[in-house]
Parts: structure tokens; sequence; C-alpha cells
């Protein structure tokens, strides 16, 4: 209700104030989405700043560091049961991670992003599959079929993941990676190096 109010104020006086003002505006309803927002984790660390708006499913399992930057359109959450199964799901984030529009994480075992990690905008990281690929899995809905996770998913300090990435279950980036554009990681990816494609193969050695 709060930021339904803001949100409208921020829009009227906008008509009649400078661009520059109304941006302060717009931070300002940042500002107290961001006290909202903090709650849904089990921890947030100190200065985060996260904009309008975000969705948060099983936020108790999800740690977050300090200097915290998001954008709108992040969907992150972790699941402890799924169609009658149990699992301990963890997304642990350190410090100074910054994660652009539009971004999707999802746990049902174990994803880290470690400090100073860039996600650009639309990535997509996963640590778990809807089924595999056996004929019983394949004769029953993908919704329905048993969550399965091939391990953890760790992205190492300064990692930067480039617009539209998938990063899939098992893998570890290394520390300063880059990864291309648009590239579906499947494999570990070195400290130090440049990676692209689909799947991603390291083209580079920094």
């Amino acid at each position: 209700m709060i930021r339904k109010i803001v949100d409208r104020l921020a829009r009227f006086l906008a008509l009649f104030y400078s661009a520059s003002w109304a941006q302060k505006w717009g931070t300002l309803c940042d500002v107290f989405y961001t006290y909202r927002a903090v709650k849904k984790f089990a921890r947030v660390g100190k200065n985060p700043l996260i904009m309008r708006k975000i969705k948060v499913f099983g936020g108790e399992h999800i740690t977050v560091g300090d200097n915290f930057y998001c954008y709108a359109g992040l969907r992150i959450e972790t699941y402890a049961r799924h169609n009658g199964e149990r699992f301990s799901p963890q997304i642990v984030i350190g410090d100074n991670v910054s994660i652009n529009p539009d971004c999707h994480i999802a746990a049902i075992n174990r994803v880290e992003l470690h400090d100073g990690v860039l996600l650009a905008s639309r990535v997509f990281i996963t640590d778990h599959f809807h089924g595999d690929t056996t004929a019983q899995s394949l004769a029953i809905p993908p919704q329905e079929r048993r969550l399965t996770s091939k391990g953890a998913v760790v992205v190492k300090q300064n990692a930067w993941l480039g617009e539209g990435v998938a990063v899939m279950p098992g893998v570890t980036i290394g520390r300063n990676a880059v990864v291309g554009a648009n590239s579906v990681v499947t494999g570990d990816i070195p400290d130090n190096a440049v990676a692209a494609g689909v799947p991603a193969r390291v083209i580079k050695q920094l």
C-alpha cells in the first residue's frame, strides 16, 4: 500500500519537475521497496538496494551479503518440497554482488554467488532439472516429474556473466571468469578465463 502511494506521488510530481528530480523520487521509491523486500530473505547484509519489483519464493533459505544491488524483475526461489519430496536448498549470495533486470535463480540443492559477482540481464542459474531422459520420466508431464540435481552451482569471486547466460546444474565458474552473452554453461569454467558458446567453451585465458 505504501509503495503504491509513493509510486503515484512520484509520477504526479514528475509531471512538474525535471527528469533528474523525478529520478531522485524513483530512487526513494526503491529505498522504500528495499525496506520491505529484505524481509523476504533469511538474512541481508548492510546497504542493500533492491529495485521494484522482485519475486522471492522460499526466502528463508536465501542469505545475502553486504552492498547487494538488484534491479527489477529478479525471480529467486528455493524449493524445500516438490511433489511430496523434500529438499534442503540454499542460495548464498556474497558481498558486493550486482544483479541486472529479469534474472532467475533457482535451487533445490545449493547455489553460491561469491563476492563481487556481476550478472547481466536475463541470466538463468539453476541447480536442478525436471526429471531425466528415461522413458518412464518422459511419459510424465514435466511439472509432475521428480526434481533432480547434478550438484551445486558455484560462481566464484568477481565472475561476470553476460546477457542471457544460462548456467546448468553442477557447474563451477572460476574467479574473474567472463561468460559471453547467450552462452549455456554445462561444464566448469576455470579461473581467469573467457568462455562463450552453446555449450560454453574457453576461448581465451586472461
